[in-house]
């Protein structure tokens, strides 16, 4: 403790604006949600197109270096990988899929196939409500969504980390400004700031989220009362998992947990195969994702409807883009002895084709009930929101209740996942260390916790305005992402040279 430095201005600033936030939200809800919905269409209006062709370009140079010899540059200082693939994807999946993997496979399907997407102008025909339900899940969970998390970032942190500075997301400047940015510098403080409160609000959120979901689960399955005290107890489970995991380190409780957890999400995916309707998931996934590939553009570039990209697609696209540099960092601590090449084919392909398949057999398996019964999940989403679609669904499986109480549990692994990972990456970019200090990664855990409590003792919709906020910090965010469709490239090219030029040696 005593001798625990700190970057104490990004410390006092991030962590101060968090309390703020608190203290205003206990003053008037009202009013900050309503700036922050103010200020959230804002950003949706003067950035969305922007946002959309960062994406698209992020994702087609990965897939360019990925093909060219740039994808032979061995990232890091290892010769050979730290982690084996499985523990090193595991990790990669839970912590980048977080509280997506069961909030919004269950629901986003049903809301599209409900109300069909804008972009297709076919509407009234089953099949092509199913495949707007599926393909437009794909497109907010899949190939854009993945590279913005964790590609071309990752290889300039590389670059940075190879010439002796700290994984920190102001490092992604780092080949223009060189070591100026890297102290003492007010545009690398704030740098720093927005990325931390982007992944706070990221993770805040499906904290308090996954309270509310625990206590609608609980109450439908054992009777127990859906209060406040209820919400409490499971964000403070929570948070000790993450709590524990984030204190003993990356090679012991956040592997273990990730393979854990995908472990258990396989077992339930097989499951729901065998005692669900295993023939139409499987021909709804290789439609949808057929309907995908072939309109990937006209629907990643759609401009049409403000009012609905707003509400979706932009709202993910600031989601993604605001965690960008925090899981950048996390990829790069884990990924030491990776190639590029393996590095974005499986962050920018593996990792999406897996989660959208987890969101077929999930958000699927609700459309296939819906069909056979009109309103099965529909009513109690549209009553109880996201936390009522999972258990509609799972309730009309065989053994529904033990379904319904393994998606409880598999949701708080992947949110604690998520959690013990942000600790461990912000408390990386706060004290320079790849190892950072026990006591700083149990304190950023507990911060969460007690924020998303705080939060959720104010009401629902301080929850709602935090995660909301996430869009907004996308905005600076995503201007200092940009410069990383040229860097990453030249970067990688500088990697190379070194490379080749110790091989020959």
């Amino acid at each position: 403790m005593r001798n625990l430095k700190l970057d104490w201005p990004v410390f006092a600033i991030s962590g101060g604006f968090l309390l703020v936030f608190v203290i205003a939200s206990l003053a008037n809800a009202d009013f900050v949600g309503n700036l922050i919905n103010t200020a959230f269409a804002w950003s949706s209006l003067n950035f969305g197109a922007f946002w959309q062709v960062l994406m698209i370009l992020t994702f087609l140079i990965a897939v360019f270096m990925s093909l060219t010899e740039l994808g032979k540059v061995r990232l890091g200082d290892s010769s050979k990988p730290t982690f084996s693939f499985f523990k090193w994807f595991s990790m990669i999946m839970i912590t980048l899929l977080a509280g997506g993997g069961v909030f919004w496979a269950a629901a986003e399907p049903m809301y599209h196939y409900l109300d069909t997407p804008p972009m297709y102008s076919e509407t009234g025909s089953t099949a092509t409500a199913i495949q707007a339900g599926l393909s437009t899940g794909f497109l907010h969970w899949g190939f854009l969504a993945w590279s913005i998390l964790g590609t071309l970032g990752v290889v300039v942190l590389m670059y940075a980390k190879k010439k002796g500075q700290p994984l920190k997301p102001r490092a992604l400047l780092y080949p223009i400004f060189g070591e100026k940015i890297m102290h003492k510098s007010v545009l690398g403080t704030l740098i720093d700031v927005f990325s931390i409160l982007a992944a706070c609000a990221g993770t805040i959120g499906p904290i308090g989220f996954l309270g509310l979901q625990a206590g609608y689960g609980l109450n439908m399955l054992f009777g127990f009362p859906d209060t406040f005290a209820i919400h409490f107890a499971m964000i403070f489970f929570l948070v000790g998992i993450a709590a524990v995991s984030a204190a003993t380190g990356i090679h012991k409780g956040i592997q273990w947990l990730s393979r854990f957890n995908v472990m258990i999400t396989v077992i339930l995916a097989i499951a729901i195969l065998i005692l669900g309707p295993a023939r139409f998931i499987i021909d709804s996934f290789v439609s949808s994702y057929g309907s995908y590939v072939q309109n990937f553009l006209p629907m990643s570039l759609y401009r049409g409807d403000e009012g609905w990209l707003s509400g979706w697609t932009l709202f993910f696209w600031g989601w993604f883009i605001g965690y960008g540099p925090i899981m950048a960092i996390f990829i790069s601590r884990i990924s030491d002895g990776r190639t590029i090449r393996e590095l974005f084919l499986t962050v920018a392909f593996l990792a999406p084709v897996v989660t959208n398949f987890w969101f077929t057999v999930v958000g699927g398996t609700g459309i296939f009930y819906e069909i056979n019964e009109p309103g099965s999940v529909s009513n109690p989403l549209n009553e109880g929101g996201l936390p009522a679609s999972i258990f509609a669904i799972v309730n009309q499986l065989p053994l529904g209740a033990m379904f319904a109480f393994l998606f409880i549990f598999v949701t708080c692994i992947f949110v604690a996942t998520t959690a013990d990972s942000i600790s461990y990456s912000i408390s990386i970019i706060l004290t320079g260390k790849e190892t950072p200090d026990r006591f700083i990664r149990i304190f950023w855990a507990i911060i969460f916790g007690a924020v998303a409590v705080a939060l959720l003792y104010i009401g629902e919709g301080s929850i709602d305005s935090l995660q909301s906020f996430i869009v907004l910090t996308a905005v600076p965010v995503s201007l200092f992402m940009l410069p990383t469709l040229w860097l990453a490239p030249i970067t990688a090219k500088r990697l190379l040279n070194m490379q080749q030029k110790k091989e020959a040696k």
